[in-house]
């Protein structure tokens, strides 16, 4: 095996990873993937490799700041402290090895709703800000793993092309 066709396959699991680590906030995202393709751009050395980095790593970049930016600018409109969705990431942990499948899903719910209800001493209130912060959440993961899907598909355009031209 080539140096070339191993950097692929790990780079492709780290893609993999990342897309996952998008869904499940347990694992890094973004720049998982984005460590996958400099390992691929460094590795090829080629046109083709710098061109999926560019393009994929600006996919990546603009993914991450997206959804940073929605959520954040979701939140901050409704006076939700980021904390809450600090709580909501502690909840999907513990939810995760608590309840198997779902666990990830509701303790992040729950984990929401606890933070809430403590801040607003009001159990309505905290439904929906919850509600606020859990669709915040929802759009923001949606928009960076289109994002990510996208920079996957170009690093695949670009490894058809390379070891195709290589050959």
């Amino acid at each position: 095996m080539t140096p070339e066709i191993i950097a692929t396959i790990a780079t492709s699991v780290l893609i993999i990873i990342g897309c996952l680590g998008i869904i499940i906030p347990v694992l890094p995202g973004s720049i998982t993937a984005l460590i996958g393709l400099i390992i691929w751009a460094v590795v090829v050395q080629s046109v083709e490799g710098w061109v999926v980095l560019a393009l994929g790593g600006t996919l990546l970049l603009a993914g991450m700041s997206a959804s940073l930016v929605l959520t954040g600018t979701r939140l901050k409109r409704r006076a939700i402290p980021n904390r809450t969705l600090l709580f909501g990431v502690i909840g999907a942990v513990i939810g995760m090895f608590v309840i198997p499948v779902v666990g990830l899903v509701i303790g992040f719910i729950v984990g929401l709703l606890a933070s809430e209800t403590v801040r607003n001493r009001n159990f309505r209130t905290a439904l929906d800000t919850s509600w606020v912060a859990l669709k915040a959440a929802g759009i923001g993961i949606i928009l960076e793993l289109t994002c990510a899907l996208l920079a996957a598909s170009v690093f695949i355009i670009g490894a058809i092309v390379f070891f195709v031209t290589a050959a």
